[in-house]
């Protein structure tokens, strides 16, 4: 099932940052993004409900110590992915 990606600011910054501090890891971030878009629960991905204060979110992988934080919204008749978070797994769990 195709869904629609919406940034966060949140987001935004904190990709920005991350690919600052990591420029090889903007490509496999970016083809993470489509892949979420195809199939956000797709084996690679390594799609995980969280727990804790971040109950509700989910995550997924994008490379070794990189994990993107989202939710999957209702929005005008169909599902969209909210991105939230960027950043290894100490800073963004």
């Amino acid at each position: 099932m195709h869904r629609d990606i919406v940034l966060t600011p949140k987001f935004e910054r904190a990709f920005r940052k991350f690919v600052a501090r990591r420029p090889l890891l903007q490509q496999r971030i970016e083809e993470t993004i489509l892949k979420m878009q195809e199939d956000v629960f797709a084996a690679e991905l390594g799609t995980h409900k969280l727990k804790g204060e971040l109950l509700g979110l989910s995550a997924c992988s994008c490379g070794y110590d990189c994990r993107i934080v989202f939710k999957i919204e209702q929005f005008e008749q169909r599902e969209v992915i909210v991105l939230l978070d960027i950043g290894t797994r100490d800073t963004v769990y």
